[in-house]
């Protein structure tokens, strides 16, 4: 197979918006990644150089367990 086609055409600062909204509402770069076709390193720059507040790792469901 190869990567998963685009439905639209839609400028970069489109994809950059949509990413940026469904990053803000819970997904992940790696789902991300794969709906777009894109690879993980790009999704994460263009998240990040765009301003983005990042999530640490594990995502919004990851909690400190107590000891």
């Amino acid at each position: 197979m190869g990567k998963p086609t685009r439905k639209t055409k839609k400028t970069p600062d489109q994809l950059l918006d949509e990413l940026r909204d469904e990053y803000e509402r819970g997904a992940s770069i790696r789902n991300l990644a794969a709906t777009t076709g894109r690879s993980y390193g790009s999704i994460h720059s263009m998240l990040r150089e765009s301003g983005t507040t990042m999530r640490s790792r594990g995502g919004p469901n990851h909690t400190a367990r107590p000891r």
